[in-house]
This record gives C-alpha cells, sequence and structure tokens, in this order.
C-alpha cells in the first residue's frame, strides 16, 4: 500500500514540480523574447488555463498520500522529513491557491479587456510566486530523498 501512495505521490509532485520548471525556466521567458505584450499574454493565460487544473489535481493527490503516508508512518511521531515535508507541501499550496483566486482572475481580466499593463503586472506577480513554490518544491524534493537515505540508513 505504501508503495502505491508513494507512486501517487510522486506523480503529483511530477506533474506540478516539472510544470512549474517548464513554465518558469522555458516558456515564458521564449514567449516574453518573442512575443509582445497582446500575443504573449493571452499564450500564458491559456497556458495556465489548462495547467491549473491539473495543479489542483496534483495538489489533491499529494495532500491525500502524504497525509495518509504520514499517518502510516506513525502521525506526528513521523520523521523530521515528513513533518518538514508537510510544511513545506502546504506552504506551497496556500502560495497557488493566491496565485489561483487573485493574480490569475486579473491575468484573465486583463487579457479580456485587452488591458496589456494590468494583465502584464498580474503575470509578473505570477511569475515571482512560481518562482518561490519552484525552488520550495525543489527543496522538498530534495528533503524527501535525504530523509529517505537517512532512515534506511539508520
Amino acid at each position: 500500500m505504501i508503495d502505491f501512495l508513494i507512486l501517487v505521490h510522486l506523480l503529483g509532485v511530477i506533474v506540478w514540480v516539472g510544470g512549474m520548471f517548464f513554465a518558469h525556466m522555458a516558456l515564458r521567458p521564449v514567449a516574453a523574447s518573442l512575443l509582445p505584450p497582446p500575443q504573449r499574454l493571452p499564450l500564458l493565460h491559456g497556458v495556465f488555463t489548462c495547467f491549473f487544473p491539473w495543479v489542483w489535481v496534483s495538489v489533491l493527490l499529494i495532500l491525500l498520500s502524504g497525509v495518509y503516508e504520514m499517518m502510516l508512518l506513525g502521525g506526528f511521531k513521523a520523521g523530521w522529513h515528513i513533518h518538514a515535508m508537510l510544511t513545506i507541501g502546504l506552504t506551497m499550496m496556500s502560495i497557488f491557491s493566491y496565485i489561483y483566486f487573485v493574480p490569475f482572475p486579473r491575468l484573465k481580466a486583463g487579457v479580456l479587456k485587452q488591458d496589456w499593463l494590468g494583465a502584464g503586472i498580474a503575470m509578473a506577480r505570477i511569475r515571482l510566486l512560481v518562482g518561490i513554490n519552484l525552488v520550495l518544491g525543489l527543496i522538498v524534493t530534495v528533503i524527501a530523498m535525504l530523509g529517505r537515505l537517512l532512515v534506511m540508513g539508520s
């Protein structure tokens, strides 16, 4: 059972963190260098419109599988790395929720009104927050591996 939960957890992480890496490190910089705001901002809005439902599914899978795994590992007696992953994961989920409910609707409204300045400000906010979440996602991945190695070595 634990192997299945780890698989579900990992698939959610791969979709979310991998998607953030792609969007932050490849898509947005290339779009910014090749497209003016009237083309770039609708493109990015469309990409996020397709990607964010996958993030919600990933968040749900990560949260449910992670909490269940934690309970199987002794609940609050689980190792330090489990608590670190939970804390960072909840922080990331909060940041994503903020992105989804605050700057993302502003991006959409700006694109619909062709208010490129307003849409650009919203996109800059999203980019900053996705960058923060990407760093947190990479840190939590390292913590997961280090914690697992330490547990296996003891």
